[in-house]
């Protein structure tokens, strides 16, 4: 081959849209995300040891497309309806609303997904053992919200005030029920909680503001996308106000937060990867039960709490799976 008819080849291959390299021989995966790349890494790593697991590897024998909204849900069903036009083999979901706007968008092919809602409440699957065309894995927390509460009072006793971040476009229903558990353990406990809402980078601003000017003594995270798309700010903030704050996954105590409890995000991405890589292999959507995680890992930052002036319990340092220094 003429060396000019060589290059016109490559650049041809090289512009290749997926479905062709797909008729080559590797399958398409479809990935939307909420977040954005920066924000994935940890997760779409874990992601991808999950494919791994099943004998794919990226870049290998299969392909995949990503879309990421970056915190911005009006930008999730046009990313949704480029990937169906794509024509994937099966479409990942990462996150609630990626998760809604790919179910909306009418993917005639498999769908995976990580999800906090519960999936069948949400309309993503007919049942969590016989979920359909759907399935995934589901760290619904909604139920961990007292605890949380608990762990934070026992880092700071002498709290009485204490605040709550929800983000009311996860949805209405799921915001409505974090913010009952906790004000329901707040009750319990004798503590005054402080609501405020927020769905932008403003919004998180003015919110933080006016739980400062309410004087509260703790913060408590909505275990929400958007928020884990926004960690550096939140975290910023946290420290500026020299707020200790209490959140669902370890990522936010590893970049400074005080403390978390729940599921591990990561093992998640994990088993998605690992569901991915089954359907590619040819299992059936439906006979793969939505899994749920059965261990909760407490992590704790003692530098941060240090920092703070708190000293960590003996009970927390007992309960704790892992201490960051």
């Amino acid at each position: 081959m003429r060396r000019r008819d060589f290059i016109r080849a490559f650049a041809v291959a090289a512009g290749l849209p997926a479905i062709a390299r797909a008729q080559q021989g590797q399958p398409v995966v479809g990935f939307l995300s909420t977040r954005s790349p920066k924000e994935s890494q940890t997760h779409t790593n874990a992601f991808r040891r999950g494919l791994e697991e099943m004998g794919y590897a990226e870049g290998r024998n299969v392909v995949v497309e990503y879309r990421w909204a970056k915190g911005d849900y009006d930008q999730l069903p046009p990313l949704a309806a480029d990937l169906r036009d794509r024509r994937p083999s099966l479409v990942v979901a990462a996150g609630d609303p990626a998760a809604k706007a790919a179910k909306a968008a009418n993917f005639p092919v498999p769908m995976v997904f990580v999800v906090g809602e519960d999936p069948v409440q949400a309309g993503l699957v007919k049942s969590m053992n016989r979920p359909g065309m759907a399935t995934g894995v589901n760290f619904f927390t909604g139920d961990l919200g007292g605890k949380r509460l608990a762990l934070l009072c026992s880092m700071v006793p002498a709290a009485r005030v204490l605040g709550l971040l929800v983000n009311p476009r996860f949805g209405a229903e799921a915001a409505e029920e974090h913010k009952q558990s906790i004000a329901a353990a707040a009750r319990t406990l004798g503590r005054e909680l402080r609501v405020q809402q927020a769905s932008t980078d403003a919004e998180i601003d003015s919110s933080f503001a006016e739980l400062v000017k309410a004087g509260i003594s703790g913060l408590i995270v909505q275990n929400d996308p958007f928020f884990d798309s926004r960690r550096e700010q939140i975290l910023t903030l946290s420290s500026r106000d020299r707020l200790p704050g209490i959140f669902h996954i370890r990522e936010f105590p590893a970049g400074g937060g005080l403390m978390s409890y729940g599921a591990s995000l990561s093992d998640a991405y994990r088993q998605l990867g690992a569901y991915a890589g089954k359907i590619l292999r040819g299992a059936k959507p439906d006979e793969l039960p939505v899994s749920r995680p059965t261990k909760f890992e407490l992590v704790i930052n003692t530098n941060t709490a240090k920092t703070l002036g708190l000293a960590v319990p003996p009970s927390i340092l007992i309960e704790a799976d892992e201490l960051i220094e």
